[in-house]
Parts: C-alpha cells; structure tokens; sequence
C-alpha cells in the first residue's frame, strides 16, 4: 500500500449531455472541483480530484458530445482530447434510462482500444422506470467492467472507485466492439496486409494493424495523411479500395459513413436486446404528465411568465432586509474610519473612496444570489430544456432560433458564458444573431442598477413587478432588433431545431450551492479588485486637484457665518464645487451636452462612461459622487434616498432604459468579439447599442414625463 500511496490517476470523464456528469464528480470529489478553460479557447472545463486506496485520481470533466464525430467546438475538444491526451483511462458516464442512445457514444470510445469503465448513472429512476441491466452480460460483451451508480443516492460509488483502481493495476483489456460480418472480413483483409509488411510507417503510428484497417476503412484523414507520404500506400491503398468497394457493393451505398453508422446502430441494439430488459408493469411517466402542463401549448408561457415574476419578487423581497444590514455595515464603517483616521485625504479615500464604492456593489450580492439560485434551480429540474423547445415557435417569429433560448436565458446571469453558449447554433448567421440580441437579456451586473432605481422611487410591495416588468421589456426589444436584424444584416432562413428533453428530475442541491457559491465568489472578487481599483480611480478624478484656494475661500466664509443652516449650506457648495471643478468633474461637463437631452446631468453621464468598463462600476461611480456631493440630512444617509432626492422620476427611467441596453461590460466584449470574429463585430455591437439605448431612452423619457405631468 505505501508503494500506491501518493501515485497518481489521470481519469477522462466522458459523455453526453444530461447524463449527470457535473453530479457524478461532486459526489465522487465532494465538489473539490476547479473550473477554468481548455488552452487556447473559452470553452469551460472543470477538474477535481479524491484520494481512494493511496492514490490521487484526478478527474477531467470533459464537455458533453453525443458524438466523437461531431462539429461543435465542444465536440471537437472532447474527440482531441480522448485521442490525443495523456491519461490513465476513460471513464463513460451514461443515463440508464436512456441507454439506447448513450451506447452510441460508449461504441465509438470502445473503438480507441483505450482503458475503459462504463458507469451506469441514474440507475435508481431506471428502476423505477422498469428498466432491469444486466450489466454482467453488457461487461462480457463489451469487454470493459460495467457499474450502475447513482450520483443522486451515491450508490456503488464506491465500488466504481475501486473499478477504477482495479483497472488502473491490470493490464490493457481487450474491447469488444465488433462489426458485422462483412466490415469484419474486411478488417481481416487488412489487418493480414499490414501485419505482413512490418513496415516502420506503420509501427510509427502506435497503433494495432486492427486499428489501422478500420481508421483506414473509415477515411479517417488523420492516419491517411501520414500513410499517403509512405512507401507502403501504393499497395495499401490498392488493399483498401478493393474493400471499400466491396463494402459498398454489400451495403448498396457509396458512402463509407452511412456503412458505419447503420454498422454502429445496429451493434447498439444488439447490446439493448442482450442486456435490456423491461418489467410488463407500466410504470407512471411523471415526466409526460409534467410536460402536459408546463409545455403546454396555450398555458406553457403564462407558467412560465409567472416562473420568472416569482423569481423577481424573491429577488427583491428577500433581498431587501439584508441588503439594509449590509448597508448599515458599511455606514458604520465609513463614519469610524472618519471619526479615527485624522488626515482628511486618506480618511476621504477609505470612507467615500473605496468602502463608498466597494460597499455600493457588495450591497446587492444578496440580490445576485437569489438570482442564480433562481436560474439554477431551473436549469438543474430539466424545465429550461423545454422553455426552448416552448418558444421556438414564437422565436421563429422574430428570426430568432429556438435553440437560441439557451445563450438568451443565460444572458439574465452573465453575457460571457451566454456569448460562449452561442456555439450550439450551427449556422453562421443564426449565432451572429444570437450574440448581438444577448446584450438585450440584462445580466446579473445591471440587476444592482436596477434593484437601487427600483427601490428608491417605487414602494416595496410593487417594486418586485417593475423588476420583473424591466427585464421583459429588455427580453421584447431584444426580440424586435433580432426581427429588424434578421431582415437587414443577417438575411436568411434558419436551421429546424432539434434539442433533447431530460427527465424531470428534482434539483441538486450540492450542484445549485456550488453554482451559487461560484457565482457569489466571482462577483465578491470583482467588488475587492476591479471595482476597488474603479472605486479608487473615481475618488481620485472626483477629488483632485487638489483646489487650495477654493477651500480657503469657503473656509473664511463657514467661519464668520454664526447660523448652523447657512454653514451647511456653505459646506454642501463647497463639496458640489470641488467635485465638478475636479478631473471628474470637468470629463462629466464634457460629455454632459450629450446626454443632456436625457435629463442626465454629469454625474450620470460619467457613471454611464465608466459603465462601459462593468456595469457594477456604475453603482460604485454613483456611491462616490453623491455620498461626496450631495445635500443630506441625518434621516436621508441611504444611496437610494440620496438618488430619489437627486434625480427626477421621468430622468430616472431614461436611465434605467440606457442601462438595459447599452455595451456590455468590457470583459463581455472581448469573448464577444472573439465569438463574432473580430474587432469590426465589436464595433457594430458597440454603435448598434448606443444608437437603441438612446432612442429608448429619449422615447421612454418623453413617455414618462407625459404620464407624470397628467
């Protein structure tokens, strides 16, 4: 035992979609997961690792793909990865309950000859469905061990850690993926050819002369590009043509793949009908009776409506007593950082500077979180699946696609993983589509924007429903741009929409925590390092220079001046003077004659500019400008009161519209543009949101000041 321990295991978790991956390497690692991207792209990977028997086995999650032929950039990762890696075995997650198409996927791995384990997953709803494996017989046939766990229940968990440590000391197994009668004569034909050449070429491909013959048969172009410079390709190729045209004389077909994929097909059925088998009693189907509810044609977007109002009244509601700790928290602090630190500059910079600013953003993590709780706890039942497919016909309507629903949805979190999501659109013009309508969908980071307009000019029983009302309105002028997109720019009809419908499934509560918690950890991280570094930038720009003689002048004033009203008067002058005569001051007055049709003065307009950098920075400008310069009184001290005695309603709504549709933040932009493919997209991007969020402001402002003023 001492000799194994500290040895490690490489693992590569492999499978399709929705067959509990994510789940299965929580349970399995006790979510020690790390998240980040394959080199070179953005496309997302997590590794964990656990220790059983004195090794370390380090688990790759890798993409789900249903094919290793497939031409997704997902796809393309997984299939390089399982080729091309270094690592110890595979371990092939499949759903129990749907077994017919996840053996495709176990047929081709079988195919790299490399070590392998077949975990079972959702074994206990396979049960439950009826559904008996026999997955004695499934190993012999396959060659490989076969386990049925559960990630749900953590059943046989531990008899797959033992598999694989049982696996990992034995030598290579020899997988049984056999072909029909016809394909395997071929091989044969093959495989004799080249084993009697022993030629070098050969032996430098490290493969078996089985192998060879059927990448060979298959026109894999990687091992026809080596062999075609070769020697030995003059006669093999004559080998290999004469058992192609064989095989396309049997399966009266010219194409190789068709072959293979009715070769594929029908080795999986044959595998069903060995191993499978079904208990004559029906089991209920709770996901059918569901989904005549929640898909349904005429009720499935009201329930789905009411689904997203809830989740915006939660995020307000149970986001507002915490949010008035937190905000107290802060105020405390600023007032004893004051009270303490006697140089003025310094205490300015900690109190108004950085825990002003810092404090605005954390103050609305309490909303971020319910937030993703919401759209995780969605996502993790299978109902966001079928919202897709619910919408698809109202979508095509707009010229959007239905699958586009996913990245769209998850644009209500954050653009970057909504523009990355995009990938599942085959077509060009679709995805194009879809990343420019993203910026309509409000993430996460304009929901503290919103939560603070809301609450400061709305009653708190109401505001849950404007909430609600801002991100449809978003959602609906983002449909009318894909319409006006889809006829000018992106002319052109779109793809049929084919999307899988998991089971319903109740939410996993370790996989939600961890989404939130990730989720908590990125937007804290960004309040103690972006937005600090903002934060301090702004204090600065709003406090310097430095303006000596203005302070003496006042200062003479508030001195001979006996009425405690009129001094601070003078004092509130004196900080509104020095705030628009300092460097930030003098960049809002430039830039102020542009928005100004807007009702915006220059403290909006520079928080709008530094918006462009992350739209949380537009809270943490807003809590530095005012709590500088703006008149209060003892029983008006909170960010949303200073912002309702600021700014006029009417003023307030052309801002909340210009928040909701202009550029996203920088970050965003940059995974735009390399999604789009280029620097000409971000431009467009940037001058097609500018120019709507004005016009939609200017509109909205004019709409509210009719309805205001009666």
């Amino acid at each position: 035992m001492n000799e194994k321990r500290g040895k490690i295991i490489k693992i590569a978790l492999v499978g399709q979609p929705n067959v509990g991956k994510s789940l299965l390497i929580n349970a399995l690692c006790h979510s020690n997961m790390k998240v980040g991207n394959f080199t070179g792209v953005t496309v997302e990977k997590a590794e964990a690792s656990t220790t059983h028997k004195g090794y370390t086995l380090q688990i790759i999650d890798l993409p789900g793909t249903y094919s290793l032929y497939g031409y997704s950039e997902e796809e393309k990762i997984t299939k390089n990865f399982v080729e091309s890696n270094h690592y110890d075995l595979i371990v092939n997650v499949i759903d129990s309950t749907n077994l017919e198409r996840n053996l495709l996927l176990s047929a081709q791995l079988l195919e790299m000859q490399k070590k392998m384990i077949l975990a079972l997953n959702m074994s206990d709803e396979a049960r439950k469905e009826g559904i008996k494996i026999n997955e004695k017989a499934l190993s012999e046939l396959l060659g490989i061990p076969s386990v049925q766990v559960s990630a749900h229940t953590k059943e046989n968990l531990e008899l797959l850690l033992d598999s694989i440590i049982e696996m990992h000391e034995t030598g290579q197994n020899i997988n049984k993926r056999i072909y029909s009668n016809a394909i395997e004569t071929e091989i044969l034909h093959l495989e004799e050819f080249i084993e009697s050449k022993k030629d070098a070429s050969i032996e430098s491909l490290q493969l078996s002369a089985r192998q060879i013959a059927i990448l060979l048969l298959k026109q894999e172009e990687k091992t026809f590009a080596i062999l075609h410079e070769k020697p030995i390709w003059l006669e093999l190729s004559q080998k290999l043509q004469e058992s192609l045209n064989n095989l396309y004389t049997i399966y009266d077909t010219p194409s190789n793949k068709e072959i293979f994929l009715e070769d594929l097909n029908a080795f999986v059925q044959g595998l069903i009908t060995e191993t499978i088998s079904y208990e004559t009693k029906q089991k209920r189907n709770y996901t059918h009776t569901i989904d005549k509810i929640l898909i349904n044609k005429y009720a499935g977007i009201p329930i789905f409506l009411f689904f997203m109002w809830a989740l915006f009244q939660l995020t307000f509601t149970l986001g507002a007593l915490p949010m008035e700790w937190i905000e107290q928290f802060f105020g405390w602090l600023g007032d004893l950082v004051k009270d303490n630190v006697p140089n003025e500059a310094l205490s300015s910079l900690l109190a108004d500077g950085i825990l002003g600013g810092v404090g605005a953003v954390v103050l609305f993590l309490p909303n971020i979180v319910i937030l993703f709780f919401g759209i995780a706890l969605l996502e993790t039942t299978g109902y966001m699946s079928r919202v897709a497919f619910l919408l698809d016909g109202f979508f095509h309507k707009f010229g959007l696609h239905g699958k586009s629903f996913i990245p769209l949805v998850t644009g209500f979190g954050c653009s970057v993983p909504a523009f990355m999501a995009t990938r599942t659109l085959k077509s060009r013009k679709d995805r194009l589509l879809t990343l420019f309508i993203i910026n309509f969908m409000s993430c996460g980071a304009r929901l503290p924007v919103y939560v603070l307009f809301v609450g400061a000019f709305f009653p708190a029983q109401s505001a849950g429903n404007w909430l609600f009302g801002i991100y449809i309105l978003g959602a609906l002028l983002g449909l009318v741009m894909a319409k006006i997109l889809r006829l000018t720019a992106f002319r052109g009809s779109d793809e049929p929409f084919v999307m899988e419908m998991p089971k319903y499934r109740m939410p996993n509560w370790r996989l939600v925590w961890f989404a939130i918690t990730q989720k908590a950890k990125m937007y804290l991280k960004k309040a103690g390092t972006f937005i600090l570094a903002a934060s301090i930038l702004i204090w600065f720009a709003s406090s310097y220079p430095a303006q000596e003689e203005t302070k003496a002048i006042y200062a003479s004033k508030i001195e001979s001046t006996l009425d405690e009203e009129s001094k601070e008067k003078l004092e509130f002058a004196l900080e509104e003077s020095l705030i628009e005569n300092s460097y930030l001051g003098m960049t809002g007055k430039l830039i102020e004659p542009i928005f100004a049709p807007l009702g915006f003065d220059w403290r909006m307009s520079v928080a709008l500019l530094s918006g462009l950098a992350a739209k949380e920075v537009v809270i943490s400008t807003m809590g530095v400008l005012y709590s500088l310069g703006s008149e209060v009184d003892e029983e008006s001290e909170t960010l949303m009161e200073i912002i309702k005695n600021a700014i006029p309603l009417q003023t307030a709504v052309a801002f909340i519209l210009f928040i909701m549709i202009y550029n996203p933040c920088l970050a965003a932009t940059v995974v735009f543009g390399k999604e789009a493919g280029g620097l000409k997209y971000i431009v467009f991007l940037f001058l097609l949101t500018s120019v709507c969020a004005y016009i939609v402001a200017f509109f909205g402002s004019l709409i509210a000041g009719f309805i205001l003023n009666g």
